[in-house]
């Protein structure tokens, strides 16, 4: 089960596509995001869910939400991906899984998998709205854009 709704997101560092590594309270303080985890890098479902908040990447830039995306990929792939696609936000390499373990996106018993899970933060890092749902990439979006619009994300 994902974190949920108004707990404190846990902080963390790993290494971004910027070619330079991301701390979530220093590189966002006071700045509302979405944490998405996926599985991996080029798989139908996972570039399905890139793509789409990709295609709905200025909703959330209007609304003054970074994205970002977390798998296990390493930073080569992640850029492979991240070009091939067209992407305009950053990903995060969580190479060990300790970071998808933090935010409760690693299944009992596979320590190998990444659950499809997506986190909408307020500007103090509190979880706002959680999404679980490794088979339904697009339906990820649709949550977080209806959140996100009909929240105070901002503070």
């Amino acid at each position: 089960m994902a974190l949920t709704p108004g707990q404190k997101a846990p902080d963390f560092t790993l290494a971004s596509t910027t070619g330079k590594t991301f701390s979530l309270n220093t590189d966002l303080n006071r700045k509302p995001c979405i944490l998405y985890f996926y599985p991996k890098d080029f798989s139908t479902g996972c570039t399905n869910e890139a793509c789409g908040f990709r295609d709905t990447f200025d909703l959330f830039e209007g609304l003054n939400i970074t994205i970002l995306g977390i798998s296990r990929d390493d930073i080569p792939t992640h850029l492979r991906f991240k070009e091939a696609l067209k992407l305009p936000f950053d990903l995060l390499s969580d190479p060990d899984g300790k970071i998808s373990k933090l935010y409760d996106t690693t299944p009992p018993f596979m320590d190998f998998f990444t659950k499809r899970t997506t986190y909408l933060l307020d500007t103090d890092h509190v979880i706002q709205a959680a999404y679980e749902n490794v088979f339904s990439a697009r339906k990820h979006i649709k949550e977080m854009a209806a959140k996100a619009s009909g929240s105070a994300v901002v503070k």
